[in-house]
């Protein structure tokens, strides 16, 4: 497969994956998957929390595609989706289990406007304890804080 097509093919990819991260988390971790969810928005006892085995369930098809890609003689862009969705999984990590959570200790402190902004939507997702009245589902994007804070105070007059 050309050079070209790859690289889009694998940017491309890790875009998508930040809708497939904002369904999963928005319908599926505070949905039905809350029972494995729940761990993330408790105080961690521990270095790993029952969450982290949805690192491993988005790891299977990224190793599936690589693997059929490179070994199995699947179609070449599969190779490359597959570097998409683990790439988007090492961004997801860097960003949110060690800058956010800090599950790994730095002395980063956010100074771009958009650090600061996806950090304190995060945070702002934190602010409710249960799985119901949350904002903001995504990684990489978030809305602006005052959106956010507005939403948070429809959803508790809602409640």
């Amino acid at each position: 497969m050309h050079w070209l097509p790859s690289i889009a093919l694998f940017l491309s990819t890790i875009l998508v994956m930040e809708g497939v991260a904002y369904v999963a988390h928005r319908w599926v971790m505070h949905g039905w998957g809350w029972f494995l969810h729940e761990s993330h928005h408790r105080d961690r006892t521990g270095m790993f929390e029952l969450n982290d085995l949805y690192a491993v369930i988005f790891a299977i098809p990224s190793f599936v595609l690589l693997l059929g890609g490179v070994q199995l003689g699947w179609w070449p862009g599969f190779t490359w989706i597959g570097a998409g969705v683990a790439a988007y999984g090492a961004i997801y990590f860097g960003f949110h289990d060690v800058i956010v959570h800090r599950r790994v200790p730095h002395r980063y402190v956010p100074r771009s406007g958009y650090m600061k902004r996806i950090i304190q939507a995060h945070r702002l997702h934190h602010a409710v304890q249960g799985k119901h009245g949350t904002v903001s589902f995504g990684f990489l994007y978030a809305p602006k804080a005052e959106v956010l804070k507005a939403e948070l105070k429809k959803n508790r007059v809602d409640a």
